[in-house]
């Protein structure tokens, strides 16, 4: 009997798109924080599902930890959280400068809610608190253009929650969309920045845990008003669809904008 080797097919996989996710949120509460993932794991969530793959590292940012150099990753992504960019905090002014340096570099850089308000006021826009309040629900962003990494092309639902939001855009930025009451909801800068109020990354059950246990927020009536927007299916799996696109361009591709 002639024993014959055994073939084993050769797979090739694809470098993965090195994501560095800077965190500026760490919940320890026990009604939100105990319960759930944290905010860089619903990304990788969010990212996971698609058909590329990624390799992440997260960056503790809101205890101060940044990239030491950029290119320690492809690209990099700020999340949003509870705490403002009004705030005298420690952590902003290490990110603002890192912010300032991608964009230099034009190295790709999504912000979300917390992450595209800090981008505004690192390049040189201006927050502040709504005179209206809080924003909360699931609502329309409706963009006045489409970079050509937003395929397919469509206005989206998706979750929202903050207080502050961008007021003046930073010079060489260009609004993109708006949604409800907050006119400056997504702008991009070149090819190489791109930014939502919005949180794609959130899941029904998680954003009802968070509108719940922030009830003493809210009137009786936006509470109420809140809950019944809750019911519209949120687009975070285009967003993600997006995302994957921006990050993935060509590098040549960011030399120029998209204006």
């Amino acid at each position: 009997m002639v024993c014959m080797p055994r073939i084993f097919p050769i797979v090739f996989e694809m470098t993965r798109f090195r994501l560095g996710l800077i965190q500026v949120n760490h919940d320890k509460s026990v009604t939100i924080g105990d319960q759930f993932p944290d905010d860089s794991h619903r990304f990788r969530d969010m990212f996971d599902r698609l058909e590329r793959r990624y390799s992440y590292r997260v960056y503790m940012t809101i205890g101060g930890e940044v990239p030491a150099d950029i290119d320690e990753q492809d690209g990099y992504l700020i999340t949003g959280s509870p705490l403002s960019v009004l705030g005298d905090h420690a952590f902003l002014e290490p990110l603002y400068d890192f912010i300032r340096k991608c964009d230099a570099a034009k190295k790709p850089l999504i912000g979300t809610c917390f992450g595209h308000q800090a981008i505004a006021m690192a390049l040189g826009g201006t927050v502040e608190s709504a005179a209206g309040g809080w924003n909360v629900g699931v609502q329309k962003t409706n963009f006045s253009q489409f970079c050509d990494w937003m395929q397919p092309a469509r206005d989206p639902h998706f979750y929202v929650f903050h207080e502050d939001q961008v007021t003046t855009l930073p010079p060489e930025c260009t609004l993109l969309g708006s949604s409800g009451d907050c006119q400056i909801s997504s702008f991009h800068k070149g090819n190489h920045i791109f930014t939502t109020q919005a949180h794609p990354e959130f899941s029904d059950r998680f954003m009802r845990a968070v509108v719940e246990d922030c009830r003493g927020l809210f009137t009786d009536d936006e509470f109420a008003a809140i809950q019944t927007t809750l019911d519209i299916a949120p687009d975070g799996a285009l967003f993600a669809e997006w995302a994957d696109r921006f990050f993935n361009q060509r590098q040549d591709d960011r030399e120029q904008p998209n204006d």
